[in-house]
């Protein structure tokens, strides 16, 4: 009888080198996960370019902190990397010019000058008696007309990020442009919606430094629009930075500790929209700073700061091979519904400005001629002369 087979056992270096296959199999695997994060952290906002609408409303020497507020902003946007070419810049009044300026040129925000936010080449696209409100929506909207240069117009499309911050005097619903004129919330909530709606930005960015700022987002009602102010309905904004050498306040608070959270903030820093929401507490501010997310498609975790403020378009290099899908580029919902398709519009067509034409004239309403009702007085006075003489005028008066 046969003896029986000895059973064979792999030896121990066979043993090690399937581990090392498995180990390596499994971080591949896990490096191939990795990268398609990635992939999608890349592609989350959506946006492919970036545009800012700064805004100061106020004329005078004592509001010399507006035009400092906006200056501000100016000079953190440009350092992000949005250049000149898609800033739109309105200042009621040249501050730097101003005869009672001790340091002509300069703007500063801090009472030690250690900022001068003019700089040395800063490029106003609306000054003076520019900076009005038929100005203003003009330049959300587009209807600006053919002889406008390009400096003065806000090129957006459907792929922008816009920030838009604006500063001034306001009220319960309003902001008043050089103690003149002034916008309403109401009419502010329609320029977004029509600039929805002729698809001039991807995601919107409102900043307001304003007393009860608040109201003026309260009737906004456009997607993807993520808007702050500095103070609540009932409150005021209060200035900041007093210098006595000039007699005025140098910045409102809120737009000061924004600009100090901005100076920490490089191209590619990683703080969100959240981060931004705390920048001024009421304890800083002594007033309710608001913000307002309904309408903002996003999470504000996912949105950073340089989404807004910058236009730094980040490149990585990678030698793994990336299969895009179309999730990885999809980074919002679609408006309408699945079995409805999404209208594929040309700019010609967003108005409906055929059937305008075409419509029938409104009949109007009849008025007299101009000097009717003189010509009409005339004729009963002289009637009345006529028939009664002088002597019975008084009892007409």
């Amino acid at each position: 009888m046969a003896a029986p087979r000895a059973r064979w056992t792999p030896p121990l270096s066979l043993w090690s080198l399937g581990i090392v296959l498995g180990l390596l199999a499994g971080r591949g695997a896990s490096e191939t996960v990795g990268v398609q994060t990635r992939v999608k952290q890349f592609f989350r906002s959506g946006h492919t370019n970036n545009w800012a609408v700064l805004v100061c409303t106020s004329r005078f020497w004592f509001n010399y902190r507006h035009v400092a507020n906006t200056l501000s902003i100016y000079r953190s946007v440009k350092r992000l990397g949005i250049p000149d070419s898609h800033i739109v810049l309105m200042l009621a009044d040249d501050m730097a010019c101003n005869p009672r300026n001790l340091k002509p040129a300069t703007i500063f925000s801090h009472k030690n000058m250690e900022l001068n936010v003019y700089g040395d080449n800063v490029e106003v696209d609306y000054r003076g008696y520019e900076v009005t409100v038929e100005n203003f929506l003009r330049v959300l909207t587009g209807r600006l007309p053919l002889s406008t240069p390009r400096s003065k117009r806000l090129l957006s499309d459907d792929r922008s990020n816009i920030l838009i911050y604006m500063t001034g005097h306001g009220g319960n619903g309003f902001l008043k442009f050089q103690d003149s004129e002034e916008i309403t919330n109401i009419e502010l909530a329609d320029a977004f919606e029509q600039m929805w709606q002729k698809r001039r930005y991807h995601e919107l960015l409102f900043i307001i430094d304003t007393c009860q700022g608040a109201s003026m987002y309260e009737k906004f009602y456009s997607p993807n629009i993520l808007a702050l102010a500095s103070s609540q309905i009932g409150e005021d904004s209060l200035s900041h930075q007093p210098d006595l050498a000039i007699g005025v306040h140098l910045m409102d608070r809120y737009t000061y500790y924004l600009l100090e959270f901005l100076e920490d903030i490089r191209p590619a820093s990683q703080n969100n929209m959240n981060d931004l929401f705390k920048v001024c507490p009421p304890s800083l501010c002594v007033s309710t700073p608001g913000h307002r997310t309904d309408l903002f498609q996003r999470n504000p975790n996912s949105a950073l700061i340089t989404d807004f403020f910058g236009s730094v378009r980040k490149v990585e290099i990678t030698s793994d091979i990336i299969q895009l899908i179309p999730n990885d580029t999809e980074t919002e919902s679609s408006h309408f519904p699945e079995s409805q398709a999404t209208p594929a519009l040309k700019y010609v067509d967003q108005l409906a400005v055929a059937h305008i034409i075409h419509q029938k004239p409104k009949q109007k309403d009849w008025h007299p001629p101009d000097g009717f009702i003189l010509g009409l007085w005339t004729l009963i006075l002289l009637v009345f002369f006529k028939s009664y003489g002088l002597k019975h005028l008084k009892h007409i008066f």
